[in-house]
């Protein structure tokens, strides 16, 4: 659905962050990026853990923990694009709280920043 957006609009707004205005063409880009990226380190969409139930029929899952900006809505969007379910975890969560969480997602990677 964003790609057939994104091809009938690229250059309208689609993300206000602070002062920057990104456009579909845009998260696109950067979405296309991050998946790149996440294919060449994580060995996607091949690789990794499957989700709770093991068959080849659950999702793949990737947990995210990273503030509210620009490079979430990028990751999404990327692990979208490779067949991959986002579990996305508070960033405020820590000790036991983000261990359940971890737990729970059943993810075999996390993405984070290091601030």
């Amino acid at each position: 659905v964003f790609q057939a957006h994104a091809r009938k609009g690229p250059k309208r707004p689609l993300l206000l962050y602070q002062e920057e205005v990104y456009t579909y063409q845009d998260l696109e880009l950067w979405s296309n990026k991050a998946g790149r990226v996440f294919g060449q380190l994580l060995d996607l969409p091949g690789g990794g853990r499957r989700g709770r139930g093991g068959g080849d029929d659950d999702a793949q899952v990737v947990a995210v923990l990273l503030p509210n900006c620009p490079a979430y809505v990028w990751c999404w969007l990327a692990l979208a694009k490779l067949g991959w379910a986002m579990a996305c975890l508070n960033l405020h969560a820590r000790g036991r709280a983000l261990l359940h969480a971890l737990e729970t997602a059943g993810a075999g990677v996390m993405v984070t920043s290091l601030g």
